[in-house]
């Protein structure tokens, strides 16, 4: 009897219950976790790397509220010196969502570097499309990213 009643009881009080935000999305991609950058992927090493390179705690750097962690100290450096360059475009939102006007997340081991800035998509696919059109597909996310981020939550 117990096991009847105490669920029903959970789905009135959901019920009854104010309404809640839905989670927030914030301006730049982090793992839900630990609240580090692209998941604790080195953003330099997309630079500098045949693949991008898990970062280390041991090497850390704040920028815009957030940890970045990077796989060496030197390239830790680099991003302090220009983290407008290494960061990747949109906070690390889907470009190609961006492009076709809504936020999307991201996997870090789908990108392109292109034109010396670092765009990650959501799939394969979306990066296919990118990779077609990129001036195209670029520009317009670089259009729809000023009020679209206007939504997101600074971390």
């Amino acid at each position: 009897m117990l096991a009847f009643v105490l669920p029903l009881l959970g789905m009135v009080w959901l019920a009854i219950l104010p309404a809640r935000a839905q989670s927030v999305v914030t301006l730049i991609v982090t793992d839900p976790l630990t609240g580090v950058g692209i998941y604790g992927w080195d953003p330099v090493s997309y630079f500098t790397e045949p693949e991008p390179l898990q970062g280390r705690a041991d090497f850390e750097h704040i920028w815009n509220n957030v940890p970045w962690h990077f796989a060496t100290a030197a390239n830790r450096d680099i991003f302090k010196s220009a983290p407008d360059i290494y960061a990747p475009q949109f906070g690390g939102h889907g470009a190609m969502g961006m492009a076709r006007g809504y936020v999307s997340d991201s996997n870090p081991k789908i990108y392109v570097v292109f034109k010396q800035r670092l765009y990650l998509f959501y799939s394969a696919a979306n990066r296919e499309a990118f990779v077609l059109s990129p001036d195209e597909a670029a520009r317009e996310a670089e259009a729809r990213w000023p009020e679209l981020s206007k939504g997101l939550s600074i971390n």
